[in-house]
């Protein structure tokens, strides 16, 4: 079974969001404590370039965030990735208030950097709970958030 760079961040983020009071684990113990998980050495490489990658466009974000008033146009690359329904869900968030436009640019930025040719609409909710938990002071933004994901999928019947 082919795992996918989304599914060693989703491991990696429901084996450690619950513990917040410990230090980041080192980068070498990562590596090994995936590996005996079962996942891929290229999955796990290409996982922590993308959390590094995480934390260096939110150093950023706020030196080009964009204003109030701009107008989010997708550009070629990201419409053939990301289908007018994942597109809406993202502009969804940032209406309701759960994404700021800078989170939203965040957002994207970080599903484009997925292996995926095809993004849906619950890799989204993954990656946008993945943001928000990374960035302080975001706890009221994670918890509706974590509400919408979770209350959509308990009703679904397996």
């Amino acid at each position: 079974m082919k795992e996918s760079v989304l599914d060693v961040l989703m491991y990696l983020f429901e084996t450690y969001m619950e513990e917040e009071d410990q230090p980041e684990p080192d980068r070498d113990i990562l590596r090994r404590e995936l590996s005996s998980a079962g996942f891929g050495e290229g999955q796990i490489d290409r996982a922590l370039d993308w959390l590094d990658g995480l934390a260096r466009d939110d150093e950023r974000s706020e030196t080009r965030a964009p204003t109030a008033r701009s107008v989010r146009v997708f550009n070629r690359h990201e419409i053939s990735r990301l289908d007018s329904s994942c597109r809406g869900y993202v502009m969804y968030l940032e209406q309701i208030g759960i994404l700021s436009a800078a989170q939203r640019e965040l957002v994207i930025d970080r599903l484009m950097a997925l292996d995926n040719d095809e993004i849906d609409v619950e890799q989204i909710k993954w990656v946008v709970l993945m943001v928000l938990f990374s960035q302080p002071g975001q706890e009221a933004a994670y918890a509706r958030m974590e509400d919408l994901v979770f209350e959509e999928d308990a009703g679904l019947v397996h």
